[in-house]
């Protein structure tokens, strides 16, 4: 049995077969909702007493009060000089690059404006950082250290207050490059929960865990349920659905390189979806032979054979102009450009999480070092969705302040309009100030 699907533009059926591929169900189990609704209730009411009561059911951590829950600055900054010195000093050259990116991003649209037009009247905005944030970290299946470099950097960059980590430590394990990186980010506090409760804590705050503006991370199918539950008491960056990773390639690029760049996102679960486009059939022969070899030398065999079965496909385009028309249909999380002339394809390509240009631009250095986010939108909503930024940790008001003269110009329109819509008030208080 083949590895992969097999899909060619050509074929009758392809736009149905394309369909069956791109489905994947946002909806969340309603069993899962409905025990996310529970917890969430009664850590509302209970707090604390709640928090500790699920992470023993969860986590099997049982601990005689949530002091124990918490990891000190000192813990972390202790697992920052414990660990292996290349660990360490990967780490910290990550974060500089993402702090560098975020930074730049900062510059370029993070900042209050304003100006005076000829009457004097001052318009502008006003830019400020949230004051307190969440940011979950995954610890289930796997460890995510670059999560939380790609959280907490431009949480901070943008200027928030404080920074609160939750992470869940199945059976009490801590992860050492998780609480190193949180040393390295300038998390402020973080605690050893996770699940449903641990949003539920952070969006309506316990006696120990305070409430934040937002939450920000990925989770899993209860986080996820959890955040867009919460959602309005609190802000959150979006609903995850599974990775997803699709390139583009010319056949310029060796076919390992490629083989194991639809791997790298294949590897993560099993509903993941790595879709490679290509005119080239012989290219696409030479990368399905790559896969076929070098799957049995990863540890995850298992969980990238089911996502590639379940999910992932070669499809055969007529050109690169039409595989570029499939990507945009799909907006995937990940976008590869792997080609010779990656700058000629991009201008077509107008819906992606991340572009990720020529053949020497693996995925997963955007996922670990590059600078920009990985936290990406997915699920087709790069439609309209952004990365993870500076932007996300702030909010804008609007300044406005009229001059007399001003007033005279602008208190006879609203006047007018307010009379229209039948609001008396509105068209009194302009009217007010005329002259």
């Amino acid at each position: 049995m083949s590895l992969i699907r097999q899909l060619s533009t050509a074929a009758a059926d392809f736009q149905a077969e394309f369909e069956r591929l791109r489905h994947w169900s946002a909806e969340t189990d309603a069993a899962i909702e409905g025990r996310v609704a529970e917890i969430l209730a009664d850590v509302r009411q209970r707090g604390d007493a709640a928090v500790l009561e699920y992470t023993a059911r969860f986590d099997r951590l049982t601990v005689d009060g949530m002091a124990a829950l918490e990891i000190t600055q000192a813990e972390l900054q202790e697992a920052l000089a414990a660990i292996p010195a290349a660990q360490r000093e990967a780490l910290q050259a990550a974060a500089q690059r993402v702090r560098a990116y975020h930074e730049r991003q900062l510059e370029a649209s993070g900042r209050s404006w304003s100006y005076r037009d000829e009457d004097g009247t001052l318009l502008g905005q006003k830019v400020t950082p949230l004051d307190r944030v969440g940011i979950y970290v995954p610890g289930g299946k796997a460890a995510y250290p670059s999560s939380v470099l790609m959280n907490a950097i431009p949480a901070q960059v943008a200027g928030v207050q404080e920074i609160i980590m939750v992470v869940p430590t199945p059976d009490g394990v801590r992860n050492p490059l998780v609480l190193a990186a949180a040393a390295v980010a300038g998390v402020h506090r973080a605690f050893t929960i996770g699940g449903a409760q641990a949003v539920a804590a952070l969006a309506y705050g316990t006696a120990t865990i305070p409430r934040v503006d937002k939450i920000t991370g990925p989770g899993n199918a209860y986080v996820a349920s959890a955040k867009k539950h919460v959602f309005g008491q609190v802000g959150i960056d979006m609903i995850a659905g599974p990775s997803e990773i699709l390139v583009i390639a010319d056949g310029t690029t060796p076919p390992d390189w490629v083989a194991m760049d639809l791997f790298s996102q294949a590897e993560h679960d099993e509903l993941a979806q790595s879709i490679l486009l290509s005119p080239d059939a012989d290219f696409l022969a030479a990368v399905q032979a790559s896969m076929e070899r070098l799957l049995p030398t990863l540890p995850r065999e298992a969980i990238i054979r089911a996502s590639l079965k379940g999910r992932g496909a070669l499809i055969h385009t007529r050109s690169m102009e039409e595989a570029c028309e499939i990507s945009n249909s799909i907006a995937p999380e990940h976008l590869e450009i792997s080609a010779a002339e990656p700058g000629r394809w991009e201008p077509l390509l107008r819906h992606a999480g991340a572009i990720f240009m020529g053949a020497y631009t693996s995925e997963s250095l955007g996922d670990y070092c590059a600078g920009p986010n990985h936290v990406l939108p997915t699920a087709s909503t790069a439609r309209f969705s952004s990365p993870l930024g500076v932007y996300d940790f702030q909010k804008r008001s609007s300044l406005i302040e009229v001059s007399e003269q001003g007033a005279q110009v602008l208190g006879s329109i609203a006047s007018t309009l307010a009379h229209g819509e039948g609001l008396q008030a509105h068209a009194r208080a302009a009217e007010l100030r005329l002259k």
